[in-house]
């Protein structure tokens, strides 16, 4: 089997390090990362724990698949209740972080309690022990990296880490490992700052070398790359142009949330696209992208590489931004870009530095900035107490708020609160385009219906990766659906949502699944777990997955009331494009989305569905 078969339970209070064997019939029943985790979370914790206590847990877990020759086996997931929200957090990440755990041995790190004083933990294969960090405290993600492996003398480390956001409190601080990728929302890494854990520093060496069946897995997993090859998708569109091939297609189906999502469509939005990261600048005639980037045992190399341009206003006297890094994704660009009207590149790629150096959400981040700036055209916010000029459009604005925000200073505390609590503070709730607490990220729920009633519902918030029907409304996978139609969206959300559950699960990116269904995941699960898993079977993980998130998020007191939008995508219509006119009809849709999912009218999970589920 190729679950490592041991967790590490680390006791932050008391200092203790303590090794243990996996439930392997909870293994079995959840696969492993988003779904085990949970598990383990749920069965552990208060539902209603405050989640900056002590008593909230934190966990990183692996899948089965993670540290393994299958393509983009490389994903790990970091779990708790989250600070943004209240609900369950779960947040994945790439990199080498995941793969570097599973080769050291262990499925999953547990942490529970707070340390008295900053520390990390320091993981060679068998050897795990906690550290002093004093000395990393107060440094960014990256500097926090260098130190470790310098003074560890071990350029091969791999570390997962918070800067200074998670140090500080923002509720939508984010765990950054390699840098520049991130288990990135809900405040997974406010919560780590919270129990003074810094960093845990992993080295491992034993490789993943239990598949059960080395020669199907090796066949499995080879016609598995071939399909995405051989898909335009992952084989072409995402090596290519990234996550960002997506800014130009979604704007011009009027998908795309502008201005604090007062328009679905944005001018600007060619000139922060895809296309012009691979056109040379007029200053001086480099492209802003570098290369593309792949993360552990990926075919896709999806990530960027970009290099800002040095004479822009953001780096001026700040060489340390001069070379070459993490580039924008579509998500981070658009919430730094569009949902505030910047569409300056190099700004977006400034802001976006920060947030991978000090560990921020971009999503959260850019979206809370969007509700700021509607709040100061109103004159409800003034230049006095933002310390700046904040109007839509300003990309000083927004490089001098990241700065802010990062470093908790000025009215960069206020960001960092998120935009459901500053919105509210300042006397218009209204504004904040979020669900459950956590914002939107980049496509529209007013004119892609499925996408809307996938951020209504989703059990950690607003969220793409809980339920991606764009790929069906805009892309046309696996079926092309009409994005204003309401019919038959309540049961495409269950589908993308339980698949995504088990993929997640699996230690697998969601990328793949624009290329491939259960059906490819199923053949590479078997072999290397020895264990029997069909395209049903993993469905119906999936399907107990995320009845289990939504079982813990009742008893934490969310209610049928919890899924639903801002009023501005039930009542304002789309101004402009493909879908002009259209509101969210999801007073339509829930109802029918219940009983798909077998829950009463209140949305709480049947007796005969906890049944038929194994809950």
């Amino acid at each position: 089997m190729s679950w490592a078969g041991k967790i590490l339970r680390v006791n932050l209070t008391a200092g203790t390090v303590t090794p243990e064997p996996l439930n392997m019939e909870w293994a079995r029943a959840y696969l492993g990362s988003r779904g085990l985790a949970a598990k383990y979370l749920t069965s552990e914790i208060d539902p209603k724990v405050d989640p900056l206590s002590p008593d909230n847990k934190i966990i990183w877990a692996t899948g089965p698949l993670t540290g393994t020759m299958a393509s983009t086996g490389g994903r790990y997931t970091v779990t708790t209740k989250g600070p943004l929200t209240g609900a369950i957090a779960c947040s994945n990440s790439g990199g080498y972080w995941g793969a570097e755990l599973k080769m050291a041995g262990w499925d999953m790190i547990i942490f529970e309690g707070k340390s008295p004083q900053p520390v990390y933990l320091y993981v060679n294969d068998d050897v795990a022990e906690l550290r002093d960090a004093a000395h990393l405290w107060g440094k960014s993600v990256w500097d926090t990296e260098e130190i470790l492996k310098t003074s560890l003398q071990d350029p091969l480390l791999r570390i997962s880490s918070i800067g200074k956001a998670g140090e500080n409190g923002v509720l939508y601080a984010a765990v950054v490992n390699d840098l520049h990728r991130a288990a990135g929302r809900s405040g997974v890494g406010t919560v780590m700052g919270s129990k003074n854990l810094k960093a845990i520093a992993v080295r491992g060496t034993k490789g993943v070398g239990n598949v059960r069946d080395p020669k199907a897995f090796m066949a499995a997993t080879k016609a598995a790359k071939k399909v995405l090859a051989d898909n335009a998708v992952t084989g072409q569109g995402l090596p290519a142009y990234g996550t960002q091939v997506l800014m130009n297609v979604i704007n011009e189906v009027g998908l795309l949330p502008t201005r604090n999502h007062r328009d679905v469509q944005f001018e600007g939005a060619k000139d922060i696209s895809a296309e012009a990261m691979l056109t040379p600048r007029a200053s001086d005639g480099k492209k802003h992208l570098v290369t593309n980037q792949a993360c552990f045992g990926c075919t896709i190399a999806c990530g960027r590489v970009s290099k800002i341009d040095e004479t822009h206003f953001s780096v001026q006297n700040k060489p340390q931004y001069w070379g070459a890094s993490g580039g924008l994704e579509y998500e981070a660009a658009w919430a730094l870009g569009a949902a505030n009207g910047v569409n300056d590149l190099e700004a977006l790629q400034y802001a976006n530095l920060i947030c991978n150096e000090q560990g921020m959400d971009p999503i959260s981040f850019g979206a809370t900035v969007g509700a700021v700036m509607e709040l100061y055209e109103m004159g409800v916010l003034t230049k006095e107490q933002i310390g700046i000029e904040a109007p839509f459009g300003s990309a000083r604005a927004l490089c001098e708020l990241a700065d802010m925000t990062a470093n908790g200073v000025g009215f960069g505390k206020e960001i960092g609160l998120g935009s459901k609590r500053l919105t509210a503070k300042y006397g218009h709730p209204e504004l904040s385009m979020s669900v459950k607490g956590q914002e939107f990220p980049a496509y529209d729920g007013r004119v892609a219906q499925g996408i809307g009633l996938a951020y209504a519902t989703s059990n950690r918030g607003a969220c793409h990766l809980r339920g991606y029907t764009i790929a069906s409304e805009v892309l046309g996978i696996p079926v092309k659906t009409e994005p204003t139609a309401s019919e038959g969206k309540p049961e495409l959300v269950k589908a993308f949502q339980d698949a995504t559950a088990a993929f997640d699960s699996a230690g697998i990116c969601i990328f793949t699944s624009f290329a491939w269904t259960l059906a490819d995941v199923a053949p590479q699960l078997q072999a290397a777990c020895g264990d029997e898993f069909t395209m049903e079977q993993l469905n119906l993980i999936g399907e107990r997955i995320w009845n289990m998130e939504r079982e813990f998020n009742n008893a934490a007191g969310f209610t049928k009331a919890d899924d639903t939008l801002p009023q501005r995508l039930l009542t304002e219509a789309a101004k402009t494009g493909p879908g002009k006119g259209s509101v969210s009809k999801l007073p339509e849709m829930l109802p029918k989305y219940y009983e798909v999912r077998g829950w009463d009218a209140e949305g709480r999970p049947t007796a005969a569905t906890k049944a038929r589920l194994g809950l």
